[in-house]
């Protein structure tokens, strides 16, 4: 095995190990929830509502939902939720 060069060695950093992983927790399980809300992180879904895909759609179509800002995707599920109330797919 290669011995690290004494340089690199950072005592206040030690290198993350086999058993630091162990031990890791999730953020989520980890830190208290209002920095959790501020920094944006959620648990886990209880009951996933929504189902993770890739669609190609036109460029326009997505560059006017995405200038709308944080949460287009959720503004393009209910756009297609309001076609499919006047629309038969077969």
């Amino acid at each position: 095995m290669k011995k690290p060069n004494p340089e690199l060695i950072d005592d206040e950093n030690p290198e993350l190990d086999e058993a630091w992983f162990k031990r890791a927790k999730p953020a989520h399980e980890a830190l208290p929830p209002a920095l959790l809300k501020k920094l944006g992180i959620r648990g886990p879904q209880k009951a996933p509502t929504k189902e993770r895909i890739t669609i190609r759609l036109s460029r326009d179509v997505v560059e006017r939902f995405r200038s709308t800002g944080d949460g287009w995707q959720t503004r393009v599920d209910a756009a297609l939720q309001d076609w499919l109330k006047t629309h038969s797919l077969g």
